[in-house]
Formats: C-alpha cells, sequence, structure tokens
C-alpha cells in the first residue's frame, strides 16, 4: 500500500458572539480569509511538520490534450493552482522553463515499450524506466509529478513559461529519454530541470544535482551547454539544501551534492541547459519520510524555483 502522506483538516471557522462586535466581526471575516489562503499557499506545515501545501486546483494540460480537471497530492491537497499566465508579467517573463517529471506513473504498464533501446548519443540505453519506490510503496513516478506541479506554479507566479514533458496520463507512458530532451530543445528553453529521487542503499541519504558532462559523440553535443548548466546546477543545488534542510548526498560527490555524468540521454542530447535533481533517496527511511511530506516537497519546489530564478536573471 502506498503511503498517501499526512493530511490536514481545514480549522473551522469559531462562531461569532452575537452582540454590538458582530458587525466588526463580519468586516473581519474577508481580511481573516485571505490570511488563512496565504498561509496554504506557504505551505506552513505547523509545529509538529504536518503537511499543508500550496497546490489548490486543477493541473493544466501540457500539450494539446486534454489534462485531468486536478491531481491530488500525497497530502491531500490538489496540485497545480492558477498561477500567472504563461509570458505574464514577473521577473521571468519571457523566460521558457522545462520541467521533466522524472519517469510516469504509467510506465510499469508499459513495460515492453519503456525497454525498447534509444540512442542517446554515446550508446543505446532503454527507453525510459519504472524508477524506484520507498519501502511503504510511494513511487518515484508520484513523488516528481506532484513536485513538478507545484514546481510549475511558483515559476508561473515568477512569469515564466513553464512546460512539463508529460502531466497526468498523456502520455500514457515514457516519454523516452530522448524525447524529453529533444522536448526541451523545441520548446527553446531558457532552463531545464528532470525531477528524480535516488533508490540507493539504506543509509544513503541527502541530495545531488546531476550536471553534463562533456560529450561530442553522435547526436550528442553538449559542449555548448556545460558551462550554463554548471552554473544552473550550483545555483540549484544552494537553494534546494538552504530550503529543505537535506544535506549533499554522503554516498556520491564527495559533500558537494554536485556530480557530473556522460550517460544520461537526457542530459546528451539536450542543446539547452539542463540539470537533474535526485531530491533524496527513497530507500532511507529518513530521506523517504521527508519525500512522503507535502510539506516537505513545498519546500523542495521553493528551492529548486529559486535557483531557477536566479540563474534566469543573469542568464
Amino acid at each position: 500500500m502506498s503511503y498517501t502522506g499526512p493530511e490536514f483538516e481545514s480549522p473551522q471557522p469559531r462562531r461569532p458572539r452575537r452582540g454590538p462586535l458582530t458587525v466588526a466581526l463580519a468586516a473581519l471575516v474577508p481580511g481573516a480569509l485571505l490570511g488563512w489562503g496565504a498561509y496554504e499557499t506557504l505551505g506552513d506545515g505547523g509545529s509538529d511538520g504536518a503537511a499543508r501545501t500550496a497546490a489548490t486546483s486543477a493541473s493544466r494540460p501540457v500539450s494539446s490534450a486534454p489534462a485531468p480537471a486536478g491531481s491530488r497530492g500525497d497530502d491531500g491537497k490538489v496540485s497545480g493552482s492558477p498561477s500567472a499566465p504563461s509570458g505574464g508579467s514577473g521577473a521571468l517573463r519571457g523566460k521558457v522553463v522545462v520541467v521533466d517529471p522524472g519517469h510516469n506513473p504509467g510506465n510499469f504498464r508499459h513495460t515492453a515499450e519503456i525497454n525498447r533501446q534509444v540512442d542517446i548519443g554515446t550508446n543505446s540505453k532503454e527507453c525510459d524506466t519504472t524508477g524506484t519506490s520507498t519501502n511503504d510503496g510511494y513511487t518515484e513516478a508520484r513523488f516528481t509529478l506532484d513536485l513538478a506541479h507545484r514546481l510549475r506554479d511558483l515559476l508561473e507566479r515568477e512569469g515564466a513559461t513553464v512546460k512539463l514533458t508529460h502531466d497526468g496520463d498523456s502520455p500514457p507512458w515514457g516519454p523516452c529519454v530522448d524525447e524529453r530532451a529533444r522536448f526541451g530543445n523545441a520548446a527553446h528553453a531558457d532552463a531545464a530541470i528532470s525531477l528524480h529521487a535516488d533508490g540507493s542503499a539504506a543509509g544513503d541519504h541527502g541530495f545531488h544535482v546531476i550536471l553534463p558532462g562533456s560529450v561530442h559523440a553522435g547526436a550528442a553535443d553538449t559542449r555548448p551547454i556545460v558551462g550554463p548548466s554548471h552554473e544552473l546546477g550550483v545555483r540549484i543545488a544552494d537553494t534546494y539544501r538552504r530550503a529543505t534542510g537535506e544535506p549533499p548526498a554522503n554516498y556520491v560527490g564527495d559533500g558537494t551534492g554536485l556530480v557530473t555524468r556522460t550517460d544520461l540521454g537526457g542530459l546528451n542530447l539536450s542543446t539547452v541547459p539542463k540539470v537533474f535533481i535526485e531530491c533524496g533517496n527513497m530507500r532511507d527511511d529518513t530521506d523517504a519520510a521527508l519525500l512522503t511530506s507535502g510539506t516537505w516537497r513545498q519546500r523542495a519546489a521553493q528551492g529548486i524555483s529559486e535557483g531557477i530564478v536566479s540563474f534566469l536573471r543573469v542568464s
């Protein structure tokens, strides 16, 4: 059974006393409700650390295919709240960000399709994989899609145009790793990020950001994006750590939270600045408790968003 995360009931409004203060209290109620809305948006978990999250309404489609009416987050809230229109006002007006939720919840039902080989420039790899999960069955694909919705909302509030490589059941599996790279290229993204959570051994914990190494083989040529991708990754690692309190991984990256790889098709075939982030280790109980918390996922989205905003403001 999947861990569905903590859930909060909205506090019940107190019944005002009858008497001379009724009119005054009635005037204060709208302001109080606005304050509660801001509180929910911030995703404040309260003193006991339980999850409250920002996402409260329907997810929007990423292509011409209709999107589901809403995607309910693992803390009982609905991911994908309305936000600034694409290309709207804000610090990132005119910027395009591609967010790639790692894997796909439907991959389990399409093993033949995702197992076919695709060219990643240096060699061939599987189209996609199912991803990992916590020991309680909370899947990486479920985590990344929820996080992607939260990140999209934050970036759109900054004025960015945000495009997801997949959403809901569109497409029902994949896309393949080469298609995910081409999605960002075709969008002429100013920045792209692929969201993941690791499946390493228990005791391995912490996050790491994966940077593209220099590759020039076949269809892959990362040389123009190595520099800006490194800058993007450094900024995200810094803001993510501050926002979440999650330390750099203790099993890769020598404590820096940064790892360079040349074997990932999503990076090898990218022509735009792009990084991956492994937000934590789902097989470690300490990290799993964070990854399954809606409050913490909101902080993770905030940290990633701040890094992207910082990068795009100077790029």
